[in-house]
């Protein structure tokens, strides 16, 4: 995510900071400065202006560079660069409340082991403690999961722009995200979902003029467990939860995938009231959800059979 270096001039620079001044603050040579300061423009968090033959750095208005530069000055005995590796991050990320080694690790997809040493770190110094095997931050030391959550938030945000300029984030997570967009993404790692990605399925439905994308570096493809969340974080009024029990009545969808697609999330009720409805042939008591007759009207229109 970002290089101890880039963390360190990031920690360092003050406004109009040259090359050659932060090379003299961080004792490393002008070339090393200038090619962390390179990589931190190209993810936007600074940029550089020519001011006669010097190149002068100055920090973006990104709020993770805000939040990072806030904690720098206030805790200024602690080495942040050299604790916060990628791994700390992803860590921090998820900390958004007390939580065990185990939940992190489910979450992060790390190993026990590896969630436990980096907690321990953060403990060591007095940055996380423990209370009944869950971790919790101390004191305003919670500023670190905001800027794990801002610097994650900024690189989609750049990620997205780059593919679709008038793109938004509907949803994200630390490695992915769900996008709304104008224009079609042929970007790598942008798979299209929302109700174009019903036609995979045989499902033909009314486009609206937007167009929706998952962005996942470890996704091919958007399975039908996915593609329902993804519908009722697009929309979740009672059109868009017709299509999805047409998806379940038409498609053979894992129930234990789709629990964990909507665990993931945070769509468990709404999935659960779904698998309800089909299972009782509509005897649920929600405003969100079809009478069942007009749901068999809809699923004879689109030729999806029901179960007797």
């Amino acid at each position: 995510m970002l290089r101890r270096i880039e963390l360190e001039v990031l920690a360092t620079v003050e406004r109009g900071d040259t090359i050659s001044d932060l090379a003299t603050k961080l004792g490393h040579s002008e070339s090393y400065l200038s090619r962390a300061v390179t990589d931190l423009v190209e993810k936007e968090l600074v940029y550089t202006k020519r001011d006669g033959r010097r190149k002068r750095v100055i920090p973006s208005d990104s709020r993770a560079v805000e939040v990072y530069q806030d904690l720098v000055r206030q805790h200024s005995h602690i080495d942040f660069p050299e604790l916060l590796t990628s791994k700390a991050l992803v860590v921090l990320y998820y900390l958004d409340h007390p939580r065990t080694v185990s939940e992190i690790a489910d979450r992060t997809d790390n190993y026990r082991n590896t969630v436990n040493r980096v907690l321990k770190r953060l403990r060591d110094r007095g940055l996380v403690g423990t209370d009944a095997g869950q971790y919790d931050f101390n004191g305003d030391f919670d500023r670190l999961h905001e800027f794990a959550r801002e610097l994650v938030h900024h690189l989609h945000r750049q990620y997205l722009q780059s593919a679709a300029p008038h793109g938004t984030i509907l949803w994200e997570d630390h490695d992915e995200f769900l996008a709304q967009t104008e224009s079609e993404i042929e970007a790598a790692h942008f798979h299209e979902t929302g109700l174009a990605r019903f036609a995979a399925f045989d499902l033909q439905f009314l486009l609206t003029r937007h167009r929706y994308y998952l962005y996942s570096e470890d996704v091919e493809t958007v399975s039908p467990a996915e593609l329902c969340c993804h519908t009722l974080l697009i929309d979740d009024d009672s059109r868009h939860r017709s299509y999805c029990l047409l998806l379940l009545s038409h498609v053979d969808v894992d129930e234990d995938a789709l629990q964990e697609q909507a665990e993931k999330y945070g769509l468990e009720d709404e999935i659960d009231a779904l698998l309800q409805y089909l299972e009782t042939r509509g005897a649920v008591d929600t405003e969100r959800l079809p009478e069942w007759d007009e749901f068999q009207k809809l699923a004879a229109d689109y030729e999806v059979p029901l179960p007797s």
